[in-house]
């Protein structure tokens, strides 16, 4: 049977422009009705397209892809969705931007599956890392930005005058938490906060 070559696009925003993606796979050549394309953020992962291409997978068929992020999140998902592809459907993948991840040139070569498997390996990893660092970059970046008094989140609401004789009432218990927050129109939680110093 002839194996038949496929193109997976992802893309994370509604936004983000798929056309780069779109062309380096036409280019490869991959035909335009075997190209599949999620558009997704980066919370929502369940990808319907990808995975109906992965349903269609048979040993022997050839998966396009421009850069080796379009499997996966984390290295973890990335090195999981190549073994499905490689093991377990036996299919090839084609990693556009990173010559030394085209399974096609190892066939039955063991070398050419090793170089593969661990160029991914390193790739994933640094991919992993460098999330990581952007990450941990952005908390000392907030927590030097504390350290200046920089304020994050909604700036608090400022007290006002008619709060503090509705506290009296309510610790004269004249009136309840909801009640004095209903005449403040605030949340009877924010009462509460202001009753307690918070």
């Amino acid at each position: 049977m002839e194996c038949k070559i496929y193109g997976y696009v992802r893309v994370s925003t509604k936004e983000q422009n798929e056309d780069r993606q779109l062309l380096a796979l036409l280019d490869f050549p991959v035909s335009e009705k075997n190209i599949y394309m999620d558009k997704l953020s980066g919370k929502d992962f369940n990808r319907p397209q990808y995975r109906k291409m992965i349903r269609k997978l048979r040993p022997g068929d050839i998966l396009v892809v421009k850069s080796i992020d379009r499997l996966g999140r984390n290295y973890e998902e990335i090195l999981q969705q190549w073994r499905i592809i490689t093991k377990e459907k036996k299919a090839d993948v084609v990693v556009l931007d990173m010559p030394l991840l085209d399974t096609r040139k190892s066939g039955s070569d063991l070398t050419g599956t090793f170089v593969a498997d661990l160029v991914l390996q390193i790739l994933s990893y640094v991919a992993q890392t460098e999330r990581e660092n952007i990450h941990q970059r952005q908390m000392e970046g907030i927590a030097a930005a504390r350290l200046r008094g920089v304020q994050f989140g909604r700036p608090r609401k400022t007290v006002p005058e008619q709060f503090w004789k509705l506290k009296i009432e309510w610790e004269d218990k004249k009136i309840t938490s909801r009640e004095a927050a209903r005449q403040l129109s605030i949340a009877q939680d924010t009462f509460l906060r202001w009753v307690h110093g918070k």
